[in-house]
């Protein structure tokens, strides 16, 4: 057996824990040690989770480090879609579809209030509106999903495996996390809002291990959010079926 054929038996009988050396050019340890979870593969996660504390720094980095440890860009996401033209439709039809179903059933049936105190500054907006809805393309559509997905989907499936309950975990705990991230500018009703999106998306990227799908849902969800903001139907949409007070 050759050396990479033994390195791919480990990495299949350990659930793909185990970087896959054979990628990496002869000599290269740097890049083997940014892979794995040793000190300077440790210390890579810390500076890539608190560089996502700035705007686009995170996922920035996020692509630094696939690039320089030879990291497979598939292994983040970065798949080719058979085509790009369904998948960004399909993506924007589903994130807008998403967007009304939370906003008029799922998050009225959480108690969520009927608008967004957070965001009112854009009502009526239109300079304002058109800054929010590039900002939510590229950091929420872009940003957020290639960080809360494809990164730490990838550093999580390294470390537990790919078995159906470190799916789950890694949907969840990404979940949750994501969720907390909404906390401190759109309080409980924010957070569940982004919790229950992380699930989704989450599955959906578990499922099938391309993040342009999730990442057109994603950017379509914040932008119809932005657009019934700003032309103040927010009130008019979470009535739909249930009257808020």
């Amino acid at each position: 057996m050759t050396r990479v054929d033994e390195t791919l038996s480990h990495e299949t009988r350990s659930g793909g824990s185990t970087p896959d050396n054979s990628l990496t050019p002869r000599g290269d340890r740097l890049a083997v040690e940014l892979r794995g979870f040793g000190p300077v593969g440790l210390l890579a996660i810390l500076v890539v989770l608190g560089a996502n504390l700035l705007p686009l720094l995170g996922p920035i980095l996020v692509l630094a480090w696939a690039s320089r440890s030879h990291t497979p860009w598939r292994e983040i996401g970065y798949v080719r879609p058979r085509s790009w033209a369904l998948t960004a439709l399909g993506g924007i039809v589903f994130g807008i579809a998403l967007k009304l179903l939370m906003k008029s059933v799922i998050m009225p049936l959480l108690g969520a209030p009927p608008t967004n105190s957070a965001y009112q500054f854009l009502v009526k907006d239109r300079a304002a509106m058109l800054r929010m809805v590039l900002v939510v393309i590229v950091m929420a559509g872009w940003g957020e999903e290639t960080f809360y997905r494809g990164y730490l989907y990838e550093r999580l499936g390294k470390l537990l495996g790919h078995r159906r309950w470190a799916k789950a975990a890694i949907v969840l705990s990404t979940s949750i996390l994501f969720g907390l991230l909404h906390l401190h500018d759109q309080g409980w009703a924010g957070a569940e809002q982004a919790a229950l999106n992380g699930v989704i998306l989450g599955t959906i990227f578990a499922s099938t291990g391309n993040l342009w799908f999730p990442i057109f849902t994603h950017a379509a969800f914040d932008v119809t959010a932005v657009l019934i903001i700003y032309a103040g139907l927010e009130r008019s949409v979470a009535n739909w079926f249930f009257r808020s007070p």
